[in-house]
């Protein structure tokens, strides 16, 4: 496998930010359908296992761009 070009990355970057950022809204709001109380939503953000993964792969790309 090829190494991806520094706009790659940033795309990559790009994407998986509005994604990250469209899921944390879909839980927000899901949360204030349901009427739950924000220190809940807020636990909810916190321990969802795709919003950390997604922050984790995040993290690594951002790292390997800075490197570029």
């Amino acid at each position: 496998m090829s190494e991806a070009t520094p706009e790659e990355l940033q795309q990559t970057i790009d994407d998986l930010n509005t994604y990250r950022n469209r899921l944390r809204n879909e839980i927000i709001s899901i949360g204030k359908k349901l009427r739950m109380p924000q220190k809940k939503i807020d636990a909810s953000l916190a321990d969802h296992a795709e919003l950390q993964q997604i922050e984790g792969i995040l993290a690594q790309l951002v790292s390997q761009y800075a490197q570029e």
